[in-house]
């Protein structure tokens, strides 16, 4: 017996339409105005910029606040992007530098035969995004999904470096210590050969003034490294990457047992720089 097959309709789905109309609300609100205007816009101006009846904009608005991609402020009323809409883009730039740098990572551990990472900040501790492990029997950790208090790492330490002296004081203020330090003045503009020389397994930063003089040698350098500071026989290196804009995004990280890569830091040091310049550019190239 015959089936008939019934025609696929032609006509928009609902829920398309509903969806470019929340769409057009959230881009009026990422405009320069809605950013640069003291509480957010107004559900009239916003109405207004999209040419839309002020009550159906106001429950489109209500709906999209109640999931986090939108914000009202409860003094103006007015509304701007939410925080769940930051946190949705974090996650897809995360997922594209776990993306491109896989093989970075990799060419790091062909290169030294050791455990690298791919780190991120998140307050005051690193997260490790990802991890390519050596082929060594007696290796550094995958740390995949932990997270380490940033500022006695060496991927920590990189992932700031690109901050203000005042930024620098204010993150260890809140990360570093317990109780409050004096800050101090500024040292990052020492040249680097005038740098006092650190014993191995020294802690480097124990106040706002050794914060700075660390963040001083990273920044000559282009990389950081660590000799037992975060964990007994282990060493570790770290260079920054850098996204279109300049700004530190991440870090890539070697680490390994002391026997091993400690009488090599600054060679590793160096490739690990390069690396990472080179995962920078892929970045930029949009490619």
């Amino acid at each position: 017996m015959d089936e008939t097959i019934p025609a696929r309709s032609t006509a928009p789905r609902r829920n398309s339409a509903g969806l470019r109309r929340d769409l057009e609300l959230l881009d009026v609100l990422a405009r320069d105005e809605a950013r640069t205007t003291p509480g957010g816009l107004g559900v009239v101006r916003i109405a207004e910029l999209v040419g839309r009846d002020k009550g159906q904009v106001s429950r489109t608005l209500a709906t999209l606040a109640e999931a986090g991609l939108v914000s009202r402020d409860p003094q103006s009323l007015g509304y701007s992007l939410g925080y769940q809409l930051y946190a949705l883009a974090a996650r897809t730039l995360e997922a594209r530098l776990v993306r491109e740098a896989s093989p970075y990572l990799r060419r790091l551990v062909s290169a030294t035969h050791e455990t690298t990472h791919l780190c991120v900040l998140r307050g005051g501790n690193v997260l490790t995004l990802s991890s390519e492990l050596s082929e060594y029997h007696f290796r550094g950790l995958g740390w995949q999904g932990v997270s380490t208090a940033a500022w006695r790492t060496s991927s920590g330490r990189v992932l700031v470096s690109g901050w203000s002296d005042e930024e620098l004081r204010e993150w260890y203020h809140l990360h570093g210590h317990d109780e409050p330090v004096i800050p101090s003045s500024p040292l990052a503009e020492r040249e680097s050969a005038a740098l006092p020389a650190v014993p191995p397994g020294t802690l480097l930063i124990t106040d706002e003034e050794s914060l700075l003089v660390e963040i001083g040698r990273i920044r000559a350098r282009g990389y950081a490294t660590v000799d037992e500071e975060f964990e007994t026989g282990v060493v570790g290196v770290s260079a920054p990457v850098h996204d279109t804009h300049g700004q530190i995004v991440a870090a890539i990280n070697i680490s390994a047992p002391k026997g091993r890569l400690g009488d090599h830091l600054d060679e590793a040091g160096r490739l690990t720089a390069r690396v990472a310049r080179d995962l920078s550019a892929r970045l930029a190239s949009g490619r």
